[in-house]
This record gives C-alpha cells, structure tokens and sequence, in this order.
C-alpha cells in the first residue's frame, strides 16, 4: 500500500473518533488539527493547532551528512513547519527520542542542543517527552499552537492568486551535493545549509493568515504539496516556471550537479516554504502563480501550460528514502 492508502486507512480508522472530541474543529487531513479553546471554556474563541512529525535515521537524514546538532534543529522546524503553515504561532513542544546504542551521552547532547536552538527560533519551549531505547534514531516532536483562525488547504477559489513565502529547490540540491561528496564546493554551500538548517517561517504564516484562502508547507515537494492543496479545494494550481527558475542559487546548485532547477524545484523537498491562495499578496509572499476552475497542477511556460505530475517524497512508494541519497 502506498503512503497514501495507508494515510486513507489511518484516517478512516482515527478519524471518527477525532470528529467527536470535545473542540475538534479538524482533525485528520491537513496540516495540524485545530482545536476551539472556547469549547473548553476559554474566552475570545481562539484556537489550538496541534501537530506531530517523526525524523527517523535512514529515512529522513543520515548520520554522516548531517551534524547531531543539525538532526535535532531538523526535527523541530519540520513540524514548526505545520503549524506556520494554518497560520498559527508556536507555544510550547513535546519530544519523543527512541535512541539506538551507538549514540552516546554526548551525542544526544548535542541533539537536545539543536532541538532547544530551533524552539528558541520559534518561541515555542520543549515542555515535555518521552526517552526510549530502540534500533534507530527517532524523534518525534509534537507542536502545539495557537491562532484565531486556522488556514486550511481546503477553500482556495478561482481567480486567487498562488503566492509562495521561502525557496523551493535548494534542500533538496543540498542532499544531491552531500551524497555525491561535494557539499564544501563554494557553489553548493546555500544548498547545503539550506537542507541542514531549514527554517519554519512563522513570521510568514502569521502574515498571511487574515488574507489566505487556503495554505500548505513544502516538506514533500511543491507539485506534491500544492496538489494536496488543489485537491482538497477540489480546483486547479497554476505554476509560473520563470519563477521556479530565477532563483540564482538553485540554478547555480543545479549546474554544479548537473541536475535539473525545474526538477529540483518542482520535486524536491523539505525547504518548507509556504504556498497560499490569496485574492491579495501577503506581506513576504512572491507571485508563483494562480488558481483556476479545474483539477490538478499545471506548469505555465513559454510555450503554454502542460499538467504536470504531483510526484514528490512518499515514505512507502520511493525508491531511496529521503535522509539517504548517495547510499
């Protein structure tokens, strides 16, 4: 079963039982849950986003490519990623460590160290967790946030205009360079830093919130991700290529590997930019396109518009999991 199917199952099977709780306003299928603190007695009608992403050794990032300190700010920022994108902001965080033998005091130091930065970065202090001994490197960080209104991928419209926050491309050429041996060549240092150290864009979510239609993060690739918003708003992404391509970073990344920009950028993931339907920009947001009657994502060049495939990272149906290119 691919992820896909599997997420279908969970959601059938969990969901049920999440419509019912007491303030569930979403629960299984976007981003974060979204929960009304004014069910549970609480004044003003705000609301709490809940979210949980797992970075796990072999899957998500190797040993060897990345530094511990650089695992633990990882792990943090991909699910800090989730709650910018329904436009929230961070409160406070639990993690969940399952440690294999041969990482050691120091090394989980040195994880906790990257962990606690990337809170700091985004105000929201590990309050909690849970401490594990098993086979492989784990850690799952459960984010909890806070907004008046969540952004969900659902309600994007036609004649909204497709804004992205945040580069597309360069994680994903950063991984390409470490693998291949050639992450010190000077060309390839933004992409580097940008697969070691992404950045949630909290500041950039909270912008975006009072006007966006819909919003989704790019953790698995934007083809991928702007389908899952075009599909849950049941309407048609428009992607401008020019704008895939002026990034002069990615162009240069792409050279030095002989790799496609467009692939790259279409394709890769984890740089966990935002994308919004807006019918107005959002403060921090360039144009990358528009919304339009229809289904699917669809690349606009110079010589018109060809649907392209929502093809990005699936844990079960790809052929080399994420964390371990070059293997």
């Amino acid at each position: 079963m691919t992820e896909a199917g599997r997420i279908a199952l969970l959601t059938r099977v969990l969901s049920a039982g999440s419509r019912g709780g007491r303030g569930v306003e979403v629960g299984i299928g976007d981003d974060a849950a979204v929960l009304s603190l004014a069910s549970l007695g609480s004044r003003g009608g705000r609301r709490l986003v809940w979210t949980v992403d797992e970075q796990v050794e072999g899957t998500h990032f190797r040993r060897d490519l990345a530094g511990w300190r650089d695992v633990g700010w990882r792990s943090f920022m991909a699910a800090a990623s989730d709650v910018a994108a329904m436009g929230a902001e961070p409160w406070c965080a639990l993690s969940a460590l399952v440690v294999p033998d041969d990482v050691d005091d120091a090394a989980l130091e040195q994880i906790a160290l990257g962990q606690r930065a990337a809170a700091d970065a985004v105000g929201a202090p590990v309050v909690g967790g849970n401490l594990a001994r098993g086979p492989v490197l784990s850690i799952a960080t459960t984010l909890l946030g806070t907004c008046d209104r969540a952004v969900l991928r659902a309600g994007a419209l036609p004649g909204d205009g497709l804004w992205m926050a945040g580069r597309v491309g360069l994680a994903a050429a950063g991984l390409l360079a470490l693998g291949a041996g050639k992450g010190d060549a000077p060309s390839l240092h933004a992409a580097v830093d940008a697969w070691r150290r992404p950045r949630a864009l909290v500041p950039a979510g909270r912008a975006m919130a009072s006007v966006a239609h819909a919003a989704v993060d790019v953790s698995d690739g934007l083809a991928c991700d702007v389908g899952h918003m075009a599909d849950a708003s049941g309407v048609c992404a428009v992607l401008d290529e020019s704008v895939l391509l002026a990034d002069a970073d990615l162009a240069g990344a792409a050279a030095a590997l002989g790799a496609s920009a467009l692939d790259l950028a279409l394709h890769g993931g984890e740089d966990y930019a935002l994308v919004v339907a807006s019918p107005v920009p959002a403060p921090g947001f360039r144009r990358l396109g528009e919304i339009a009657a229809g289904r699917g994502v669809m690349l606009r060049g110079s010589s018109g518009q060809r649907p392209i495939e929502p093809r990005g990272f699936d844990h079960f149906t790809s052929g080399r999991p994420r964390g371990a290119s070059g293997s």
